[in-house]
């Protein structure tokens, strides 16, 4: 198994599991990372000393900070938009859990101060339809970037979806970037899985893995037919350096240009 990998096979109990952490000795992101699970009736107080972001990933909800109430209902992260909340250091904000819920929490370095914002599908950044109507939809996903520096110029996390048809491709072509990145994966199937390239290395991400992408290495994933795959991406900006757009491998870069459906073979299949 790759060391980049971890893997929760059993999914996870209510409370609070970690996976990454700040600091770590080994393949270190800069960003903790972890679910939350929220039974009816729970509430989760935030009032960190990092930036954080909370991401609903099912369940019904609500959301409080500065005197203001959000009510979020998520059944399908797959079909439904998303619902975060973004927290600066030490700003207060709660959660109330009205059916069982299930987060993913994003947390790093940060002491800039900034508004607590709640998204959802009125006002994520973009979703975006990548790779249609090129190679035979063979790389077609749908990419939601909840926030990044356009739209949260202060803020040191970058936060993101992914949905991958089965049997197709995202996060095509093989790209990289100085900033580390984690992606936490989900499938339409329980038993669902996919591939995930890391540099030259090749390995299987199964329900509830989470994957650690460092040292610019090239990342395109692949999902396995019958099975919908769902990922959660989240980048940190590096101090003089934030995400802006990946770099394309260049060897494959042709295969997102206008040249790309003239070239690509067809076949009699």
């Amino acid at each position: 198994m790759s060391p980049f990998l971890i893997r929760n096979p059993q999914g996870f109990t209510p409370g609070f599991t970690s996976i990454t952490s700040i600091g770590e000795e080994q393949h270190d992101t800069g960003i903790h990372f972890g679910i939350l699970k929220l039974l009816p009736g729970e509430e989760k107080m935030i009032n960190s000393s990092f930036e954080s972001a909370y991401l609903l990933i099912h369940g019904q909800c609500e959301f409080y900070f500065d005197n203001k109430k959000f009510a979020a209902n998520r059944q399908s992260c797959f079909d439904d938009n998303p619902n975060a909340i973004h927290v600066a250091v030490r700003r207060f904000a709660s959660i109330k859990a009205l059916s069982e819920c299930e987060f993913a929490v994003m947390e790093t370095i940060n002491n800039m101060d900034f508004a607590t914002e709640f998204f959802s599908e009125k006002n994520l950044l973009e979703s975006e339809q990548r790779g249609i109507n090129l190679l035979n939809n063979t790389a077609h996903r749908v990419v939601r970037t909840i926030f990044d520096i356009r739209n949260r110029p202060h803020a040191k996390l970058v936060l993101g979806e992914v949905i991958n048809a089965p049997g197709r491709w995202s996060s095509y072509p093989p790209h990289h970037h100085p900033q580390p990145e984690i992606y936490h994966y989900r499938f339409t199937e329980p038993q669902g899985y996919g591939h995930a390239e890391c540099g030259d290395e090749v390995f299987k991400v199964r329900q509830f893995d989470t994957y650690k992408i460092l040292n610019e290495k090239d990342h395109s994933q692949t999902s396995a037919p019958g099975y919908g795959m769902y990922y959660i991406w989240v980048i940190r900006h590096l101090d003089g350096l934030p995400y802006t757009v990946p770099e394309f491998t260049e060897e494959h870069n042709w295969t997102r240009t206008d040249e790309a459906n003239g070239r690509v073979w067809q076949g009699n299949l």
